[in-house]
């Protein structure tokens, strides 16, 4: 424990974003970081629990207590060391994880006051690529091939952790490069993409192959070429809104502008006729959640006129707590983001009805305010009509109403699926943890 006080005496004290009228104009990353005697002094209000909530309610078992105390007493790399026994890439969580670790936090649930624990692990993460901390680990092989199908968050974490027990591991690719939704769906205010690309560098020089560009087909055949096939392939398929005027010019799925805006500041050029842009337009974002937050963002460093986000659930409580889920449930409390600062009408209980147009381009969105009564025979709640529809004026709609989850045909027995691909759309910390877990089980697989 750093400082047996410090959690008395001590507020917590976030990085908190770059000004709101610097950073809509570029897509910098928007979070700030605190300076070292700063961070070391928020590590300090970790109370170091008898019982750590914060390491049960991690999905990768980190043990903030332990780093927090390492960080709080300068000793940086032996914070990374301890961070990164259970976190295979931590830059990426300190940056987009919701930080389950710090809604169990027991200064959380007494003073809603958590333990900084995901921007402290970020800057642990940077401290120790700055330093020359992090050590490329070539291990000694074992003889055992392994493919991975798919760069994700899931298939990077199985394949880092396959590659350090000796397996030759092989990452095939349908995309350009390496990250799965952290570079095509994350925008790069939240993940600067060269932040993916160093720790790929890393994973290469340690021994792992990989292989761009190519959309495997897990069949019989291409099991058979090697020990073991992880399949991290995520969750391809996004849910679609049929309703009339669906078809019109401007109805978009939001993975379509997050990709597209994501390639081109990676340098890929498109025609005017396939670039979806929100400049100049008013934008209409259906989705209540993060991929919905991030269209936000977008369509303001692009230049839209208005941008609207509507959810057809209720409105969450205030917060700081919330009483209808309480620990050790998730709190579903409003959530601001920093692209809802930089300008956002949110509306809650709005149901879509028709996409409107003229010449085939979208014009607006038909929607109807709605309540929720509970269904009398005692299933889910009934969505009834509250007043008259309306039309909020529209030239470009993104659909962020989340992902199916996919289904998979029978494997052979030496394929192993994970991450999002195996249990639908999650986050990010929940798909490493999966990959983790589909490595242990491939290499008890392989030597049993």
């Amino acid at each position: 424990m750093g400082d047996a006080r410090a959690f008395l005496e001590i507020h917590r004290q976030e990085a908190g974003y770059r000004p709101l009228h610097d950073r809509i104009h570029d897509f910098g990353e928007v979070e700030q970081t605190l300076n070292a005697k700063d961070r070391r002094q928020q590590a300090s209000r970790c109370m170091d629990c008898g019982v750590p909530f914060c390491h049960w309610a991690c999905p990768l078992g980190n043990k903030p207590p332990e780093w927090n105390d390492a960080l709080c007493h300068g000793d940086w790399e032996l914070a990374y060391q301890m961070l990164s026994a259970t976190n295979p890439f931590p830059e990426f969580t300190g940056r987009v994880c919701p930080a389950l670790c710090e809604k169990a936090c027991v200064l959380n649930l007494f003073a809603h006051e958590p333990t900084t624990n995901r921007e402290d692990e970020c800057a642990i993460t940077e401290g120790a690529f700055r330093e020359g901390y992090i050590q490329v680990h070539r291990p000694v092989r074992n003889g055992k091939t392994v493919a991975v199908i798919g760069a994700g968050p899931s298939g990077l974490a199985a394949a880092h952790d396959l590659n350090l027990k000796g397996f030759q591991v092989t990452v095939f690719e349908k995309n350009e490069a390496a990250g799965g939704l952290l570079r095509y769906g994350i925008p790069n205010f939240k993940l600067n993409k060269a932040v993916i690309d160093r720790r790929i560098r890393v994973l290469e020089e340690e021994g792992i192959a990989f292989r761009y560009g190519e959309a495997v087909t897990c069949d019989a055949a291409f099991a058979a070429r090697y020990d073991a096939v992880v399949v991290a392939t995520g969750t391809p398929v996004a849910r679609d809104l049929k309703v009339p005027g669906r078809e019109l010019k401007g109805v978009h799925f939001a993975l379509e502008l997050l990709s597209q805006q994501n390639r081109v500041l990676a340098g890929t050029e498109f025609p005017a006729s396939e670039r979806i842009t929100a400049k100049n337009k008013y934008v209409l974002v259906i989705g209540g959640g993060d991929t919905g937050s991030d269209c936000i963002g977008t369509a303001h460093r692009q230049g839209c006129r208005q941008v609207t986000q509507i959810e057809i659930m209720p409105k969450p409580p205030m917060g700081p707590g919330d009483p209808q889920h309480p620990w050790p449930d998730f709190p579903r409390t409003f959530k601001t983001t920093s692209s809802h600062e930089e300008g956002c009408i949110r509306r809650w209980n709005i149901n879509t009805l028709e996409f409107l147009g003229k010449d085939g381009q979208l014009t607006g969105v038909r929607v109807q305010e709605i309540d929720w009564e509970p269904d009398p025979a005692g299933g889910r709640p009934r969505m009834v009509p509250k007043g008259e529809p309306e039309i909020i004026q529209a030239e470009l709609v993104l659909l962020a109403m989340g992902f199916f989850k996919p289904e998979h045909p029978a494997y052979p027995g030496n394929v192993f699926v994970c991450g999002d691909a195996l249990n639908g759309a999650s986050l990010v910390v929940r798909a490493m943890a999966s990959g983790r877990q589909t490595a242990a089980a491939v290499a008890e697989y392989c030597f049993k």
